[in-house]
């Protein structure tokens, strides 16, 4: 297997708080990797340093075995990497369509014409078809979560990185994504999920890493590492199962 992200020795405090602490880790291509632990733990720090939203104070961002660490945030996008956040903010006054050409041709810098096809493709994936003229503020939580999928896939990346997507949403509704991941998954994308859905992750994933005062505390089968007592102690507050 090639890899497609590698984070070395990443760093990053924020006044005098450490957020990222020497953080090391690999992401083969084509795998889909799981991230939890404690709220605070620095995992959305982690995927920030990764898209550029922040820049690390040291280390590096390794990405299909280019150095990207000092790329701004769009050119990162233009190589391959999407991501979602928790709260999705779309354009509200804009329709599903509208949000979608957006995030193709300015995410992927292609022209407007030209990314149709890839926005209805998008779109029959994520299930939003009968929604393309909806208003996007007037979007169900489900659909808005399904939009900000949307719009991250609209700019064809190879590495997708997904932040709590499940949250908010009800059992049915977290069932109905999981399902659209792991279509996504069979298409060969590299997916990184932060997730505390933990059965969510564990339907998908391939391997699961912990993250813990933004260092990796542990990583290895999503099963056994879910039940480790490592783990229970830190991030459930439990024994094992």
């Amino acid at each position: 297997m090639t890899v497609a992200l590698e984070t070395l020795g990443l760093r990053k405090s924020f006044g005098g708080v450490v957020v990222i602490d020497d953080l090391s880790i690999s992401v083969e291509t084509g795998e889909a990797l799981g991230i939890v632990g404690p709220n605070g733990a620095g995992k959305t720090t982690w995927f920030n340093l990764i898209t550029g939203a922040v820049n690390a104070d040291a280390g590096q961002v390794v990405f299909q075995g280019k150095d990207i660490t000092r790329f701004p945030r769009h050119k990162r996008c233009r190589e391959g990497i999407g991501r979602t956040f928790q709260i999705p903010k779309p354009f509200s006054g804009m329709t599903v369509f509208e949000n979608m050409l957006v995030a193709a041709t300015h995410g992927r810098n292609m022209a407007e014409r030209a990314s149709y096809d890839r926005c209805v493709e998008v779109l029959e994936i994520t299930g939003l078809m009968n929604k393309v003229n909806t208003l996007a503020g007037s979007l169900t939580l489900l659909d808005r979560k399904r939009l900000e999928l949307a719009r991250a896939l609209a700019t064809d990346p190879s590495l997708l990185l997904l932040d709590e997507i499940a949250g908010g949403l009800t059992q049915v509704e977290v069932e109905e994504l999981i399902e659209e991941i792991i279509k996504l998954r069979e298409t060969g994308i590299t997916i990184v999920w932060i997730e505390h859905i933990v059965h969510a992750l564990l339907a998908v994933v391939n391997r699961i890493v912990v993250i813990n005062f933004g260092q990796k505390l542990c990583e290895g089968d999503p099963h056994e590492v879910m039940n480790s007592q490592e783990v229970q102690a830190c991030y459930m507050g439990g024994t094992p199962a």
